[in-house]
């Protein structure tokens, strides 16, 4: 395969991941479910969390299974094919990054997208099942213990890399575009959060399961 022949299916699956990643899952199960837009209420961020707000458990389940959906799509597939044109895996790593960014500034709805979480977990899912079972492992311990869903997201999202790190060439094998990819999901996460932590530190983040006449000025 020639370097302009590689070059051209690195970029398309890359676009492809982007957009497949922009897919919002939110509005769209939303909208076929006959809910309110995620962006009109509660935090308007069209993620599971805020989905949740309606009270239907099931709408917010399939957004949260489709968000992930799409992350472990676009790492799985972009796998597939590096594997079968013999293509380096840092294609992969920018693949993962860009499901991971079209969720979070999807083209689709202007891009103005969710925090990333769930298609985070989506894409370490699609790198490795046991990184992403470890990650999930530290969100529930610590959303079970401190009741707060975004400390979990964020203490999760500081631990993923170094579980990579740890796990290197032991549970799995090491990549150092992959590595730099969790990192920099990790950073976008954290950035995401920015308000969350704010709220942590002040002490106006709600709680899991806390009085949900509060939310809209609780934002998440």
């Amino acid at each position: 395969m020639s370097m302009i022949t590689a070059t051209l299916i690195a970029v398309l699956l890359i676009v492809v991941s982007y957009l497949i990643g922009s897919v919002p899952f939110a509005v769209v199960v939303s909208r076929l479910m006959g809910l309110a837009d995620p962006r009109s209420f509660g935090s308007k961020n069209p993620g599971a969390t805020n989905v949740l707000r309606t009270g239907n458990k099931t709408a917010a389940a399939l957004t949260l299974l489709g968000d992930a959906a799409k992350g472990w799509v676009a790492v799985v597939l972009s796998t597939w094919l590096t594997q079968r044109f013999g293509m380096s895996n840092s294609v992969v790593a920018a693949c993962a990054v860009a499901a991971f960014m079209g969720h979070v500034y999807p083209v689709f709805i202007g891009f103005k997208g969710g925090k990333g979480v769930a298609t985070a977990l989506g894409v370490l899912l699609g790198l490795n099942p046991w990184l992403a079972l470890a990650t999930v492992g530290t969100w529930l311990i610590i959303a079970w213990v401190s009741r707060y869903s975004s400390l979990a997201s964020i203490v999760s999202a500081i631990f993923a890399p170094f579980y990579y790190l740890l796990g290197g060439n032991v549970a799995w094998r090491m990549d150092g575009s992959v590595a730099m990819a969790i990192v920099a999901i990790s950073v976008m996460l954290l950035y995401r959060h920015q308000a969350n932590i704010s709220r942590l530190m002040t002490g106006k983040e709600s709680r899991i399961g806390g009085n949900k006449n509060k939310t809209d000025s609780r934002r998440r």
